[in-house]
């Protein structure tokens, strides 16, 4: 056999694993589309999304104080102005109903409380001595509500805002996130993805824990069955494998190929699971994480998925940069 027919040999084997690798490396397409694209009045980046005790009625939440109610259930969205006390323009991060009563927290440091569904706002005073700036607010009933800052501080209060229990007796530090479990745990992220932090309710402070590999995290969670969800860098996603908090899983790269990042994750139901990621990716799972398959008409969104939300499993959405809100449309039968 001639040179020339051995290195044609050779380049057309390497090609055909090139091919085989690489259709080995994108994630399946979803059969359908869920996701409706909502126009809204703003540009401004969205942070957080939240309904009264009506799923018709619901708040969106984001920079520059910008704040968005709905009343057809996120189909169409007004734009409404605060008047805070202040020309401060906030950037308004958390928003959390039980039942009528509201809360919304930002930087730099506010908190708002409204009893009537939104109908009017209070704005409640702060402690300058507030360690870090309100993160994330979770009302949990009648005048009671819990409380995270930008440093991992917690705070419960029982009396409508009026004081504030710390839970913990240091912060933890700059945080890139925070997470909270049904059962009132707590996971947080350091700003740099170097370590991540749990807490959980009777802990007097934090505990960290190194990250299971050598890539930054990105964002953490929890499963539906408590255990821990982590995102890291490189389209990376892990699970831990049981109460062991670092006990972890082997790695999933649900679109290996991809250089974008995974920046949250959500559960439909105990099986469907939701990915969000950077450029207009969204994928999913319906068991449990295993396997992924990707929502390809989304990807022409020009805007970062920022995080999923469902309210119930037949209401959700994603929330993105640039004012950018997808509503989920539950399909008349669900196939992969």
């Amino acid at each position: 056999m001639s040179d020339f027919m051995k290195t044609l040999k050779r380049i057309l084997i390497v090609f055909a694993i090139a091919c085989l690798c690489i259709s080995c490396k994108y994630a399946e397409p979803l059969s359908y589309n869920p996701w409706e694209l909502v126009s809204l009045p703003t540009q401004e980046t969205l942070r957080d999304i939240g309904f009264t005790n009506n799923p018709s009625h619901g708040w969106l939440v984001g920079s520059n104080s910008t704040l968005l109610e709905t009343t057809d259930g996120g189909e169409t969205w007004q734009e409404k102005v605060l008047d805070v006390g202040d020309e401060n323009k906030y950037r308004f991060t958390s928003v959390s109903f039980a039942d009528d009563e509201g809360w919304i927290v930002g930087e730099p440091s506010i908190l708002l409380h409204t009893t009537d569904g939104g109908v009017s706002w209070v704005r409640i005073p702060l402690s300058e001595k507030l360690p870090g700036d309100p993160n994330t607010i979770l009302a949990l009933g009648p005048k009671s509500a819990e409380m995270t800052t930008t440093i991992g501080a917690i705070y419960h209060t029982q009396d409508g805002g009026k004081t504030w229990k710390a839970q913990v007796e240091e912060a933890v530090g700059v945080l890139r996130n925070i997470s909270r479990s049904n059962d009132g745990k707590y996971v947080a992220v350091s700003a740099r993805g170097n370590f991540y932090s749990t807490w959980e309710p009777g802990q007097s402070a934090w505990e960290q824990h190194e990250r299971s590999s050598s890539k930054r995290l990105q964002n953490m969670g929890f499963t539906e069955d408590g255990r821990l969800w982590g995102l890291a860098r490189g389209g990376m996603l892990q699970f831990s494998g049981s109460e062991d908090l670092e006990a972890w899983e082997e790695p999933i790269y649900p679109e290996f190929s991809t250089s974008w990042g995974l920046l949250d994750l959500a559960y439909r139901t105990p099986d469907e699971v939701w990915l969000a990621g950077g450029s207009g990716n969204l994928l999913c799972s319906f068991d449990g994480g295993k396997t992924w398959l990707k929502d390809r008409e989304v990807e022409d969104v020009p805007s970062n998925f920022y995080k999923v939300v469902f309210i119930t499993p037949e209401q959700g959405f994603v929330i993105g940069q640039a004012g950018v809100l997808l509503k989920y449309e539950p399909p008349a039968k669900t196939t992969a």
